[in-house]
């Protein structure tokens, strides 16, 4: 019998592959984490071996995982956008969409073309702004939804998790960090959830600091750590090979990026697609 993938099957891999966590891959998807494995046990016999290496904490891909990975993600992408368009040209609207600066570049470039192209009547406004300056125009119904990053554990109901991130302290590679001397900090702009973090922790821990750069811009920051002229807190999965992991600072607990709507657009069934579409694809 010749062997199918399911489109069920891939869509959970993806989602437990960018996720990281049965259990919270389980929650996304509105099914069981014995469902879940399921899923992926029957998705492995038909690609022939492991896709995922696991331990109590977490997964990770297997070499053949990440080739099934990248193998299928343009099918779901292909396979969502015709089905939308079965149905996508009796939906219209306007949605004002606000992402923060780290994932401005990678939800333009890879996730709003799919969802446009699918829903050709829904209109897009974007706006960036830090996490928290985005949270408050949210609940204030100034923008119908916004991805952004919180701490975790924030119980809301406005609110869906899309992945975990793991903040790190970092610095220039083979640059050192004085014990004594005053922190030199490239900082977020002030309603970013980093920056009141490390400032914070750096506070309960009697550090003094001088901060070098304050920008709304994560490339700039970014560009400030590599050149050796200060440190900074970014997101593991972005450590870049002209930077080192500093493990002699405070470790920052564990935020979550999260889709939030509006409560005003409860019912909205394009912000609802728009949320989907962030889910599946969304990734650090």
């Amino acid at each position: 019998m010749t062997a199918i993938l399911d489109i069920e099957l891939i869509r959970t891999f993806h989602a437990v592959a960018r996720i990281g966590k049965f259990s919270a891959a389980a929650q996304q998807l509105h099914k069981s984490p014995a469902a879940v494995s399921v899923h992926i046990q029957r998705l492995e016999a038909v690609a022939g071996g492991r896709l995922l290496d696991r331990d109590n904490q977490s997964v990770a891909l297997t070499a053949l995982g990440r080739r099934l990975l990248v193998s299928t993600t343009e099918l779901l992408a292909t396979h969502d956008r015709v089905l939308a368009d079965l149905q996508g040209t009796r939906l219209a609207g306007r949605i004002s969409l606000g992402v923060p600066d780290e994932y401005a570049d990678h939800v333009i470039r890879d996730i709003l073309p799919t969802f446009t192209a699918a829903w050709p009547n829904v209109i897009l406004e974007l706006k960036t702004a830090p996490s928290y300056a985005l949270r408050e125009q949210v609940q204030r119904g100034k923008l119908h939804a916004a991805v952004l990053t919180q701490p975790m554990d924030q119980p809301d109901a406005t609110v869906q998790s899309l992945v975990t991130t793991t903040p790190v302290w970092v610095a220039a590679t083979g640059t050192t960090v004085s014990s004594t001397e005053p922190l030199a900090l490239a900082v977020h702009a002030a309603q970013c959830p980093y920056r009141q973090a490390m400032l914070q922790a750096l506070r309960q821990r009697g550090r003094k600091v001088r901060i070098v750069l304050e920008s709304p811009s994560n490339q700039a920051v970014k560009a400030c750590v590599e050149a050796g002229l200060a440190i900074s807190l970014i997101d593991r999965g972005r450590v870049t090979k002209n930077m080192r992991i500093i493990s002699e600072l405070p470790v920052i607990p564990d935020h979550e990026v999260v889709f939030m709507r509006s409560a005003a657009c409860d019912a909205d069934e394009a912000v609802d697609l728009i949320g989907q579409a962030m889910q599946q694809r969304f990734r650090l």
